[in-house]
């Protein structure tokens, strides 16, 4: 099976860290290859440092984004390793997934949330615009599994960003709650920002959830 590297932003956050850790695990677990491990941003080693050895080995791996949007990391970071390295590819972003649709529903009724509630997903946001139609596409996945409104908002670099949406959604259904999927893979600072929000409810990140495991697989496998 050809190589791995599995490419993650990378976080200070310990908790976020962790998931990232569980998430190789678990792949490695599922793939019958050699699995990697590399972030474009925070943490080492850094993408043309993993596959550069890889390929020094004598294989070309693929890389496949632990990224949820198509955003800058993926187009100029990760496509730079692939153009220095001849006969390296990219899988796309993680997202938009229907599977990823099923773990938004899971952490909603985890958190207690109910169709009668105003749902925001919160994308980390970029300035490609790639990525926003990414979290739209996302967005329309989760109505189709929830049931119930949802509108997007993103960390940075896009609007609404997410106090924003959450404002727009309490003057528009006054009186009903307001529910925050976070639309990120683990805690961070994208996470801690959501808590400050002013929504009614935040759920977890996604977390190494065994549906995330086998969309990374389904990437993985083409």
């Amino acid at each position: 099976m050809r190589p791995l590297v599995l490419c993650a932003h990378g976080t200070a956050d310990p908790d976020g860290q962790r998931t990232v850790v569980d998430l190789h695990a678990a792949v490695r677990a599922g793939y019958d290859g050699r699995v990697e491990l590399a972030y474009v941003d925070v943490q080492q080693p850094e993408p043309a440092d993993v596959v550069g050895r890889v390929y020094a080995e004598g294989e070309a791996p693929l890389i496949v984004p632990l990224l949820l949007s198509t955003g800058y990391h993926v187009r100029v970071d990760i496509a730079q390793v692939v153009e220095a390295y001849p006969g390296t590819t990219a899988a796309p972003a993680l997202g938009p997934g229907e599977r990823l649709a099923r773990v938004l529903r899971h952490r909603l009724v985890e958190a207690g949330a109910t169709q009668e509630d105003q749902v925001v997903l919160a994308a980390a946001g970029s300035s490609r615009s790639e990525a926003a139609d990414d979290a739209q596409e996302m967005a329309s996945l989760l109505r189709a599994v929830w049931g119930g409104p949802v509108r997007v908002a993103y960390g940075s670099a896009a609007q609404p960003d997410v106090p924003t949406a959450v404002a727009q959604a309490r003057v528009q259904a006054p009186g009903r709650r307001v529910a925050i999927a976070a639309y990120l893979l683990g805690r961070g600072h994208f996470h801690t920002q959501l808590q400050r929000a002013g929504a009614d409810l935040v759920t977890a990140p996604l977390g190494a959830d065994p549906l995330v495991v086998e969309q990374v697989l389904a990437r993985a496998a083409g």
